[in-house]
């Protein structure tokens, strides 16, 4: 099926002759000389009396749905999802103070992954932000990602929570 752009002419068999002078994602608006302006259905039957191709700029929603994931990914602090591996799910952590006389603390373990995901992702957007920066000269952004290459490395510990590999921290390789 092809997409009609604005400026078509069609023969619709209730509506007449008509002009398409918009298009959405699923319909044409269409001016008829009989019937006026009329919305239909892009997959509505009608006859083509002349096509114009090239006048629709259409973006499809995936597509612009990928790009706004795209854009929120790389300039905000929204968290994608990430799984915590298998052998840890509905697990607790269990902190014991050296003092026996003190109270522990136990907490769900989705809940502390949670919360170490979301320094991940923090630590991410910084470094973005960082990068993007024109106040900084390159000097000063090669020092703040080291930090933050160190501060990546610290928590590398935690990487065992992790389902997949991809999402887990990464300090400095060695050489």
């Amino acid at each position: 099926m092809q997409l009609l752009g604005i400026g078509s002419r069609i023969h619709h068999s209730e509506f007449g002759k008509g002009v398409v002078t918009n298009v959405t994602s699923k319909h044409y608006w269409v001016t008829f000389i009989e019937a006026g302006l009329e919305t239909i259905e892009i997959d509505s039957d009608f006859e083509v009396i002349e096509a114009c191709e090239d006048e629709v700029d259409s973006v499809s929603f995936a597509e612009v749905e990928s790009s706004l994931v795209h854009i929120l990914k790389r300039w905000s602090d929204v968290s994608e999802v990430v799984p915590i591996t298998d052998k840890w799910k509905g697990g607790k952590l269990i902190l014991e103070p050296g003092d026996t006389t003190l109270q522990g603390k136990e907490l769900p373990i989705d809940s502390f992954f949670h919360k170490i995901t979301m320094v991940r992702d923090r630590l991410r957007v910084m470094e973005q932000k960082i990068n993007a920066s024109k106040n900084l000269d390159e000097q000063e952004k090669i020092d703040l990602q080291q930090y933050l290459t160190r501060s990546y490395g610290s928590l590398t510990s935690f990487n065992v929570l992790f389902k997949l590999k991809t999402q887990q921290f990464v300090g400095q390789k060695s050489s």
